[in-house]
């Protein structure tokens, strides 16, 4: 595996918000080259860039709300280019913003100065999938519309190959498809039965109005579910990946589990590749 690893801290955000140098620290001790932010757990920039220098922890990327990103630029510009992130994206949009949605064309407006003023710091801005964007609008899917309407530029991806798997495409062959634009890439196992439904957007709270079902799904640590993480890996080198990026939403759900044990049995079966 050649690849530098970081983790999504959100996987952890329990732990975070009760230690969260501790939980670094941690994260450090098996095997964690870097971290993906979902917030800063009552930290200033300046602290998180001095606790990150000292654990030896690379600051690769945050997720931010198009919310927040629209409403707070300023302050998650200063924030993130303080700490020092390469990386910023955008989690995900709800429907009306998506495409096809009301305001979609005032979200690539907005995305497009979003893009402007993070590389004027040196920061490119993402777009983080789940597999709603899988949804077709004349033969083609949302997230590849999205990713037609931006240029390469102003846009890369951050393909959660969780949320590829489950929107019907091989994961693989779906990186590939966006070689050269995909500097970072989600990797994240699970285990399903049946179709999915509103319960797993409830975890994150996105009202997709799906209609609840009898599916069985659960987020499970690398190389524990269904993905072909040997497959994914030879993908990333194809599609010229700097880094991947582990994420388990929620421990698992069979297994007792802690986020942090999930984490580590992650990458310590990502390793074995």
């Amino acid at each position: 595996m050649k690849k530098p690893v970081a983790i999504q801290l959100y996987s952890v955000r329990e732990q975070c918000e009760k230690d969260f140098p501790g939980t670094l620290t941690e994260l450090k001790r098996m095997g964690y080259n870097g971290v993906e932010f979902a917030g800063l757990y009552g930290y200033t920039a300046k602290e998180v860039k001095v606790l990150l220098k000292d654990i030896g922890l690379t600051p690769i990327s945050a997720h931010v709300s198009y919310e927040d990103m629209t409403t707070k630029t300023e302050q998650m510009i200063s924030d993130y280019s303080e700490i020092g992130v390469k990386y910023i994206g955008i989690p995900y949009l709800v429907e009306e913003h998506r495409p096809g949605g009301a305001k979609y064309a005032e979200t690539i407006a907005s995305m497009k100065e979003l893009s402007t003023l993070l590389k004027a710091k040196g920061i490119q801005l993402l777009y983080h999938n789940h597999d709603f964007e899988f949804t077709k609008i004349d033969g083609k899917y949302m997230l590849d519309i999205l990713y037609t309407d931006l240029s390469k530029d102003e846009l890369q991806t951050e393909l959660d190959l969780c949320w590829v798997a489950v929107g019907g495409e091989n994961p693989a062959n779906y990186l590939r498809k966006y070689s050269g634009r995909a500097p970072v890439v989600h990797f994240k196992d699970f285990y399903i039965e049946g179709q999915t439904g509103a319960k797993l957007y409830d975890l994150i709270g996105i009202d997709d109005n799906k209609p609840a079902d009898k599916s069985t799904f659960e987020y499970r640590p690398i190389g524990t579910g269904l993905q072909d993480i040997g497959a994914m890996l030879k993908a990333v080198d194809d599609a010229g990946c700097e880094w991947i990026i582990i994420e388990q939403d929620e421990p698992t759900a069979s297994k007792p589990y802690s986020r942090l044990e999930c984490a580590e049995i992650s990458i310590i079966n990502l390793k074995k590749y």
